[in-house]
């Protein structure tokens, strides 16, 4: 086959090649230098001090975390990433890498330390998406104009390494499927069973459907996941099992003044989906009675309303409320994680273009199994730098 039949082929096979050859790749990077001072007035885990996540919040009687009150400065928020796009026939073949400093070492002393975390790494070809991003059970444009860095404890928000396709449908209507990495969280077996871990055979599946109008738009998320365990035991003792595990998550952004004024309503309920939840465990727990215990997958219940308000282009406002409850099972302690609460205001300064800075009121509350509670109320100022630079891939 000649050098002109194989460039006619290729055309062929790859509509629009001859116009995507005329095209030049390109490559951005960007990202953002941000410091927070936060004054806590009580306390949550140290290790997790630079950001207020209810799960950790201190539980008198249940959890010591040492007197009240702590300064914390942080940088652990700054970003770094790079991407490109590369023309590939009829769709250009797009990469994207990018890191934060959330990361901790496998040595217990350095969970919380700045190190180096890898937060999305993927690749896309027109409909089809591989690599670790927003998984499609969560809503990608779901995120309030907040600042502290863990945010509402009731939404779903997990990046997962997955393969997405997006189907081919036209108009204001996307559609779009995946299978993702599966992991689950196990609240292990009473005594009887203390080596018990997390056994996965299958992927999880996920699917989204949104709907976008010139006032917002309207997602629908669901998954359904396969949680298995295993104690590692070979021969007598040996237990294993699995539950299925299900989520539906819908969430909408509505603009009911447009350039002004955002609703940003989020509710999500199934048994099993802790995993992906921000601030929910575990995805499995002891059920049953002593004795004849079972695997269950715990219920759960979570909800996010919040409100941003562009006074303009120089100030912003973002005000809300979260909640996640679990219907824990019988056989959890009565220190398991019940119900936690999330709710935040801020009024933040834009005076020039990608420079940010500002005060935030936080409050988080964490209600155990058997009814005790803490709270946490936190005040934060940030600083936030972006940058972004985008040039000829060439030069």
């Amino acid at each position: 086959m000649t050098r002109t039949s194989l460039a006619a082929l290729a055309a062929a096979l790859l509509p629009g090649l001859a116009a995507a050859q005329a095209k030049q790749p390109t490559f951005e990077v960007f990202g953002f230098a941000q410091v927070d001072y936060i004054q806590d007035f009580k306390r949550v885990d140290p290790a997790w001090n630079a950001m207020l996540r209810a799960s950790k919040v201190e539980v008198p009687g249940a959890t010591d975390f040492g007197p009240n009150g702590e300064a914390i400065l942080s940088a652990r928020q700054s970003r770094f990433g790079v991407k490109g796009a590369f023309p590939a026939g009829a769709n250009d073949l797009k990469a994207r890498i990018e890191w934060d400093f959330f990361g901790g070492g496998s040595n217990p002393d350095s969970a919380g330390q700045s190190s180096i975390r890898l937060r999305r790494a993927y690749g896309e070809w027109g409909p089809i998406l591989g690599g670790l991003t927003d998984s499609l059970f969560m809503d990608d444009d779901y995120w309030p104009n907040i600042i502290e860095y863990w945010g509402p404890t009731g939404m779903v928000f997990f990046r997962n390494v997955q393969l997405r396709y997006t189907l081919p449908v036209q108009g204001a209507q996307s559609f779009a499927i995946a299978i993702e990495r599966p992991g689950s969280d196990l609240q292990a077996y009473p005594e009887q069973l203390p080596n018990l871990s997390s056994h996965n055979t299958l992927p999880d599946f996920t699917a989204r459907y949104r709907i976008a109008a010139s006032r917002g738009y309207l997602q629908l998320s669901g998954i359904l996941r396969r949680l298995g365990w295993d104690n590692g035991v070979t021969g007598p003792g040996h237990r294993t099992g699995d539950v299925l595990g299900w989520g539906v998550n819908a969430s909408s952004t509505i603009k009911l003044v447009p350039d002004r004024i955002h609703l940003l309503p989020a509710v999500v309920f199934g048994a099993g989906c802790e995993n992906y939840m921000n601030d929910a465990t575990p995805d499995v727990a002891a059920g049953g009675t002593p004795g004849d215990e079972k695997g269950e997958a715990v219920p759960l219940l979570g909800m996010s309303a919040y409100v941003d308000v562009y006074w303009s282009p120089l100030v912003s406002s973002s005000l809300g409320y979260s909640a996640v409850n679990l219907d824990n099972r019988s056989l959890q302690p009565a220190t398991a994680y019940h119900r936690g609460q999330y709710a935040s205001a801020n009024v933040l300064f834009h005076p020039a273009p990608n420079f940010l800075i500002g005060p935030e009121l936080q409050w988080g509350r964490r209600t155990n199994h058997d009814g005790a509670s803490g709270t946490d109320v936190r005040a934060q100022l940030s600083a936030k730098f972006a940058f972004s630079t985008s040039k000829d891939f060439w030069k």
